[in-house]
């Protein structure tokens, strides 16, 4: 069965959140982490924070999208909130 993931990112040496949707999610973050991808070349290491998987393709690009919109960032924000002020457990 093929999933497909919406996932984010967060610098570990800058502030700064990437968010991005995959076929392949372990390829895609050794992309990352490994300065292949141009959009987050300047950014590594990252860690991967979140991510969110669906069977349908469709699904996934829709919430990409929505995630990288204001009303989704501030979605974002509530989600992670405990994360992003520090509470990871």
């Amino acid at each position: 069965m093929n999933f497909y993931y919406v996932y984010i990112l967060q610098s570990l040496k800058h502030h700064f959140i990437y968010i991005g949707y995959t076929d392949n999610l372990k390829r895609r973050y050794k992309e990352h982490n490994s300065g292949l991808v141009i959009s987050t070349k300047h950014y590594y290491p990252l860690d991967l924070i979140h991510y969110e998987a669906y069977k349908n393709k469709k699904d996934a690009k829709r919430r990409e999208e929505y995630l990288k919109c204001n009303r989704g960032k501030t979605t974002l924000k509530t989600m992670l909130k405990e994360f992003l002020k520090g509470g990871a457990e």
